[in-house]
């Protein structure tokens, strides 16, 4: 083209191109091997850093590793530009995993940037911190969080809740109460695309924390019309879930419709009179199959799987929902908000959104209210063709359940032209099962138009949906009967052997529709049957003859005129044998068999030679299945017909033989017809699983109802627990070292060693709070009591009498025992499998075990709050006391030491918080805390104002008491130490084990409690314990009690000096072998100070003496993330070594 110009196709196209791509970053692609990018990147103009960063990208987006040029893109990380800003965060996530230590230098910008005023730097600052996937700065992105989570921007929130599930996905056990905490404080936002982004955190982190929805529930029912529509989606899963789990399920709802436990109203109100069950006469009537309604229910809630036996039947047994695990939505106020906010969702844009909205009525509205859900799914339907086959999977359920929704719309199945085959097939579905009587006709109709469609397999899908008709309107099975029998006969007789392989599918649905038609009431259907008979040789497709053959031997004595006929048949297949396929052959076996039992009289003779030669034409047949069949039937019938001789000699019942009776049952006529095998699989509306019909990755059934404690989740119950400020929010020069030092404080909580005076009440012998025998004698108290027993500790009584232990402490070990433990241990096999301590240990005898004077023992620890270097020779320590503060259960007692170490006086020290910024002075004169302190609700107060030192002589010691709210158990508080008029900053580090109090009581109250928190409240995680080996291990045997009671009093010293816990009691085992310490368990009480939620802490020994031990550590407690840290708390100090 145009040659005599130079022009060509190509070049012309590449000038067009080239035009086009003017103005545009497309040529950054053409040159991958550009040597110009080293230089641009450490231009000082920012434009050319852009460049060189978008050719960079461009290349990665190509698939080239340019990794090479990452220090010099680390570099501009603390460039002033936000587009280069940008760009190197984008390049930093894409290779931090290849590059970890590289990019470990450029934390501190990423930390400055969470500082910086423009939010959009800081929310990326955040998001590259979030996707830079490496554990040793996990510590920092969660403290980046914290701080980004009560940012002033909304996307920075927004980012700090998408930033959330990233940091979960590195799977570190230690922070995952303080991710669930930001979760549970970005749900309380105001912003609606904050909560739209906390719910994804949530339903990703802690699905099943169902706390922290309970809190804010009724917000997040109002919010969700505001939440964008993805968010939507994630939120309606979240709360439909937390309703279940807290009330059950409606009582009026389809769900329940039957349940024998809940059939009737609990409250004793009326049932609907005008519900009818399963009557599709009319479509003003309720028409409910309750049996697909059980099952739909009971897939909800437990999976398809569960409920679905190998063979496909239904698992029939009842849900066993009794009146208190349900609820009424006329009544309950959490049922009818989520139902009134989920309305206006039924016409959102987003299909999604309107199928999560419908799948909350379908599940829990009344039924009369399930009708709001058609006209939003017809209209989706209508209008979304993307989403067609997604919206016709779920009516598809709900049609089977309570088929009288759609019945007045079946003109909105009908099959359009431009469908595709599986949407064709679920309409068809759809329309036979909300056919009724006065729709039928319409139906029929236009499936006649349907069976001439070229798509032979759509015709057949099409046949198959008359059958179903005619089964379920027995009225018009008839009509159907004759208009499949007519296509039968006119597919058998209109097709040549050319066209058999796509009409064969028609056929054969065609016969087999009306083999089910047939089923329901063979006698009346003899006419039927004697025309399928005569077209037989007319018919190709091998299964479709093989139905008819079946048909003929099952129901060959209902009528007079297939008697006659059957000989002649049999004839006819005698000679077509060796022609057939062998499915037909095997059908003509069993038919013939079948055939030979039930005719008598004229006909038998005739009938048997016929018999004999199908058989012995089998024992020659080239299929082994057939050779084998004709083998097995030949023998079987001999026997048979020598009892059938037999019986007409002498008709008694004691003539027949086993073969004979065998016989009957497996060939003897028509039985009832047995209901074909339930495969549909149910899973929840809108879900990916309904579609592809299998349990898909992520996919969860809905919680069992009620599963939750209305004292534990109640929102009047709950206490929302407030996260400490983890940053700085100026631009303060150390505002980089406040975040790591901050982060490092969440480390050293699980590493730093506390001390705790432990809480002693009673006596000073060693009853107290820590004994668990404390009416005993002050002679008894002299020395340890071993009390044993022989049940399992739950139900053990203590044993009074100790008659048997002397003054001076133990004499001998078997002393110590009882008749009856002694006798059982020595008659104990050790070689038995009850020894172990899997599966055993529980069963062996217990001494309980009283330690002496344990509250005395307990010493605790200070902790450096200010050193004598940096404070100018003030030296401040703390310790914690096991005292509960008087002003508030808020509030945690702390006994803080000031001593002087300089050589002059020192005046006006004070503690405060940090925010007073004001000198001792004008923070009032010196007051005492009950009277300086008045809490209103408004306030939150931190700190109660100390008695101010007005003077520290040199060497002086002068001690306080401190009350403090720590805003969270993880996060140390900021404070400002005032000396001498000048202030020193302070961080004063929690200790979880002191916001705890002792919980006296005794075994069979542990007992009993424990077994109330099992499950979600219940968790164990396993240390080992080694301050024993430290100890000299070279005592006798006969010494061996000493190092058991050694072990257990550093056991118990070690957790009562760093939890402030009640000893409930020391369990020892009794075995053969005096060295294992296997079963040797400890159980410790307390209660949370904010909210007294009980929390027991059981540990169970595993090993020896001489080698380290195994701890399982259980935690039983209601507050969740409280537990949790606790635990984790408990399980670093009892694996640190002993000083």
């Amino acid at each position: 083209m145009l040659t005599q110009f130079g022009a060509t196709a190509e070049s012309l196209s590449k000038a067009s191109t080239m035009v086009f791509r003017i103005g545009t970053d497309a040529h950054l692609y053409d040159d991958p091997d550009d040597v110009s990018i080293a230089p641009l990147l450490d231009s000082k103009f920012d434009s050319e850093k852009c460049e060189a960063l978008k050719r960079l990208l461009a290349l990665i987006a190509q698939g080239f590793d340019v990794s090479s040029y990452f220090p010099q893109v680390v570099k501009n990380v603390a460039s002033q530009s936000l587009e280069v800003k940008k760009l190197v965060y984008l390049y930093l996530l894409h290779y931090a995993e290849k590059r970890p230590n590289e990019t470990l230098l450029s934390i501190n910008c990423f930390q400055k940037d969470l500082g910086d005023p423009n939010p959009l730097v800081r929310a990326w600052a955040l998001r590259t911190m979030a996707g830079i996937r490496l554990h040793v700065i996990a510590p920092l992105v969660l403290v980046a969080v914290g701080k980004c989570a009560r940012d002033p921007s909304t996307y920075v929130r927004k980012c700090a809740a998408i930033a959330l599930p990233k940091l979960h996905d590195l799977r570190l056990e230690e922070h995952t109460a303080a991710i669930e905490e930001l979760v549970g404080m970005l749900l309380k936002d105001n912003s609606p695309g904050v909560v739209g982004a906390a719910a994804a955190a949530f339903a990703s982190i802690c699905p099943t924390n169902f706390s922290l929805i309970g809190r804010n529930y009724k917000r997040l029912c109002e919010t969700l019309p505001d939440v964008e529509e993805w968010g939507q989606i994630v939120l309606i899963g979240i709360l439909l879930r937390y309703v279940i789990a807290k009330h059950g399920l409606v009582r009026e709802s389809l769900m329940l419709t039957s349940d024998p436990l809940v059939s009737h109203n609990s409250e004793g109100e009326d049932l609907e009179p005008h519900l009818t069950m399963r009557k599709p006469l009319h479509e003003t009537s309720f028409d409910i199959c309750t049996e697909i309604a059980d099952i739909v229910s009971r897939s909800y809630l437990e999976g398809p799987d569960k409920h679905l036996s190998q063979l496909g039947h239904v698992n029939r047994d009842s849900l066993g929902l009794d009146g208190s695990r349900v609820t009424s939505a006329k009544s309950n106020d959490d049922v009818k908000i989520l139902l009134q906010c989920t309305s206006p969702l039924f016409w959102s844009y987003n299909s999604a959104v309107v199928l999560a909205a419908a799948g909350v009525h379908w599940i829990m509205a009344p039924k009369e209210d399930v009708l709001k859900i058609v006209k939003p799914l017809l209209f989706l339907l209508r209008s979304s063709s993307s989403s067609k086959y997604v919206v016709l999977c779920d009516i598809q359920v709900f049609a089977k359940a309570m088929p009288s929704l759609f019945c007045p719309y079946y003109e909105d199945f009908f099959i359009s032209s431009s469908d595709s085959y599986q949407i064709k097939a679920l309409k068809l579905e759809i329309l036979s099962s909300i056919a009724t009587y006065t729709s039928i006709s319409s139906i029929l109709v236009e499936f006649q138009d349907y069976i001439r469609d070229p798509d032979r397999r759509f015709a057949a899908d099409t046949v198959a949906a008359i059958g179903l008709c005619a089964q379920r309107l027995p009225d018009v099975a008839h009509t159907c009967l004759e208009g499949l029998l007519f296509l039968a006969l006119s597919e058998s007789s209109d097709r040549d052997a050319a066209s058999l392989g796509e009409e064969e599918i028609v056929l054969i649905q065609v016969i087999k529709s009306i083999k089910a038609i047939i089923a329901k009431d063979p006698p009346s259907h003899e006419r039927v049957i004697v025309l399928l008979l005569r077209s037989l040789d007319s018919m190709r497709a091998p299964a479709a003859r093989a139905m008819i053959i079946w048909m003929m031997g099952e129901y060959s004595n209902i009528g007079v005129l297939i008697s006659k006929m059957i000989p002649t048949i049999l004839k006819y297949l005698a000679r077509r044998f060796t022609l057939e396929a062998v499915e037909t052959k095997l059908q003509i076996i069993n038919a013939c068999v079948k055939v030979l039992l039930h005719t008598k009289g004229e006909n038998m003779p005739e009938v048997q030679i016929i018999v004999g030669y199908v058989l012995e034409l089998s024992k020659s047949d080239l299929n082994y299945d057939i050779r084998d069949r004709a083998r097995f039937l030949k023998n079987f019938l001999s026997h048979c017909m020598r009892s059938h001789d037999a019986e007409e000699v002498n008709d008694q019942t004691e003539y027949k033989d086993l073969t004979h009776v065998l016989a009957e049952y497996i060939f003897g006529g028509q039985r009832k017809v047995q209901s074909e095998p339930f495969s549909y699989r149910f899973y929840l509306p809108g879900s990916l699983s309904q579609i592809v019909l299998h349990a898909a990755p992520g996919y969860e059934p809905l919680p069992e109802p009620c599963s939750l404690s209305d004292e534990s989740h109640s929102p009047s119950h709950v206490q929302g627990t407030k996260i400490l400020d983890v940053g700085a929010t100026d631009s303060e020069p150390n505002e980089i070292d406040d975040s790591d030092a901050m982060s490092g404080s969440l480390e050293e909580e699980n590493t730093s060693n506390y001390s705790s005076q432990a809480s002693i009440s009673g006596s000073s012998g060693g009853g107290g709070s820590y004994s668990s025998a404390s009416d005993t004698d002050g002679d008894e108290e002299a020395g340890a009591l071993i009390n044993l027993s022989d049940g399992a500790p739950a139900s053990r009584n203590h044993i009074k009498d100790s008659e048997e232990n002397s003054a001076s402490g133990f004499t001998d070990f078997g002393e110590l025992m009882s008749n009856r433990a002694l006798e059982s241990w020595l008659n104990e096999n050790p070689g038995s499998s009850q020894n172990s301590y899997d599966v055993g240990h529980a069963q062996r005898s217990l001494a309980r075990i009283s330690i002496k004077d344990i509250a005395q023992l307990v010493k605790p620890k200070s902790y450096t709050l200010l050193d004598p270097a940096n404070g100018k020779g003030l030296s401040v320590d703390y310790r914690f006391s096991s005292e509960v503060s008087s002003i508030s259960p808020q509030f945690v007692c702390l006994q803080v030491s000031f001593r002087n170490y300089s050589t002059e006086p020192m005046s006006n020290i004070l503690l405060s918080e940090e925010e007073a910024d004001q000198g001792p002075d004008s923070l009032g004169k010196s007051v005492s805390s009950s009277e300086s302190f008045s809490v209103s609700r408004g306030e939150a107060a931190t700190l109660v104002s100390m008695e101010e030192i007005s003077s520290l002589a040199p060497g002086q010691t002068t001690n306080r008491i401190l009350h403090v709210r720590f805003e969270h158990h993880l996060l140390p508080l900021k404070l400002v130490l005032w000396c001498n008029g000048r202030k020193q900053p302070v961080k004063l580090r929690p200790d979880i084990g002191y916001f705890i109090k002792p919980l006296p009581m005794d075994i069979e109250a542990f007992s009993k409690k424990e077994s109330q928190l099992p499950g979600m409240f219940e968790y164990i995680r396993r240390c080992t314990f080694t301050d024993h080996i430290s100890q000299p291990n070279d005592e006798q045997h006969s010494q061996i009690k000493d190092i058991f009671l050694m072990i257990c009093e550093k056991l118990a010293l070690k957790m009562l000096n760093n939890a402030n816990l009640f000893l409930v009691s020391v369990d020892m085992p009794v075995a053969a072998n005096l060295n294992d310490l296997s079963g040797l368990c400890l159980r410790l009480s307390g209660e949370i100070l904010s909210n007294s939620i009980p929390c027991l802490v059981t540990l169970t020994l595993k090993g020896t003496c001489s080698e380290p031990l195994e701890v399982s550590v259980k935690m039983n407690c209601e507050e969740t993330v409280f537990g949790l840290n606790l635990l984790n708390r408990i399980v670093n100090f009892l694996a640190e070594p002993a000083p």
